[in-house]
């Protein structure tokens, strides 16, 4: 049977639809003017922003346990301050192209720690094959063998991201995916730890040549509060209702959105090839949803079955990430 919610297909398309737009917000920033650093102190600002609204509107206060805050700080860092530096450091040098397909092997790193540290539910071989034909799909895409800079130091801090959210992911959802926390503020505490991580580095980061320009100011805008703050909370309810492979997962359709957004919107010609590597994707995602009976038995120190509950309220209590760029 497909596992989730009815409301769980309705958050990874709109994820997927925002995340898949973020590559190219930080690809405009960076052309802009704005540095890797600034970028992700402004986003994480914003992020936490939208969120500290929602939590106000929602009547959620701030945690107060220091134990909290200790996870706090660890996942900010894993999930939110190391990952979004990286990603807008290694776009530097590497196309959005290649930082897609390399961003999907998130699953792959989620899956392999978490089936090390027996805290992902088990996996059949449908869903293990969808996860492979997932990241296999996207290489078709993009074809990252066609184009330069996959050996480039700029790769590797985008493979650094992408490993930094598994673990992030994991963390999460042993240590914060608890009934009792109020998810925006929990959400919002994370992105201001992040802001706070950061800024601590400002004084390392570079000057830009010029003041940056407006086109940059816009693009980082939307990517802190759409893409970070509105993405940070719907994928936290992910990773409570599905756990932190299926909640990767939504990497794999993101090449497909900004594929389709470029022949949309800017005219891109889309090839038979790339055609069947969005097909591919689909249907890897989708097999990655498929749970056997055996599947379903949780296993020590998973998210409890309580959290699978179509109430908001129940269905998490968390925080996670932020976009996935």
């Amino acid at each position: 049977m497909l596992s989730g919610t009815r409301a769980t297909p309705v958050r990874m398309g709109l994820l997927a639809l925002l995340w898949g737009s973020g590559f190219l917000w930080i690809k405009i920033a960076l052309g802009g003017g704005l540095t890797p650093l600034h970028i992700t102190i402004i986003r994480c600002a914003l992020g936490a922003t939208v969120l500290l609204v929602l939590a106000r509107t929602a009547g959620q206060r701030m945690p107060r346990d220091r134990r909290v805050w200790g996870h706090l700080l660890v996942a900010a860092f894993f999930c939110n301050a190391l990952p979004f530096f990286l990603f807008s450091l290694g776009e530097q040098t590497v196309d959005s192209g290649v930082a897609g397909v390399l961003n999907a092997t998130t699953p792959l790193w989620s899956l392999a720690l978490g089936l090390m540290l027996r805290t992902e539910r088990r996996l059949g071989p449908l869903r293990l094959a969808g996860l492979l034909l997932g990241f296999a799909g996207t290489l078709l895409i993009f074809a990252p063998w066609q184009q330069t800079g996959l050996a480039s130091w700029g790769a590797l801090a985008l493979l650094a991201a992408a490993a930094s959210y598994a673990v992030a992911f994991a963390y999460m959802a042993r240590h914060l995916i608890t009934r009792d926390a109020a998810p925006l503020a929990l959400s919002a505490a994370q992105l201001l730890t992040a802001t706070g991580l950061t800024t601590l580095a400002l004084p390392a980061a570079p000057t830009g040549p010029s003041f940056p320009t407006f086109t940059a100011i816009t693009a980082v805008v939307v990517l802190g509060t759409l893409g970070t703050g509105v993405t940070f909370h719907l994928n936290s309810r992910l990773i409570a209702a599905e756990g932190p492979t299926a909640a990767a997962t939504v990497g794999y359709l993101l090449p497909v959105v900004s594929v389709a957004l470029g022949a949309l919107v800017l005219g891109e010609e889309i090839g038979p090839r790339v055609v069947a590597g969005m097909a591919v994707v689909l249907v890897g995602v989708g097999l990655t949803r498929h749970q056997s009976r055996s599947d379903r038995l949780p296993l020590l120190g998973s998210a409890p079955d309580t959290l699978r509950s179509d109430n908001p309220s129940a269905a998490l209590s968390g925080s996670r990430p932020g976009p996935r760029q």
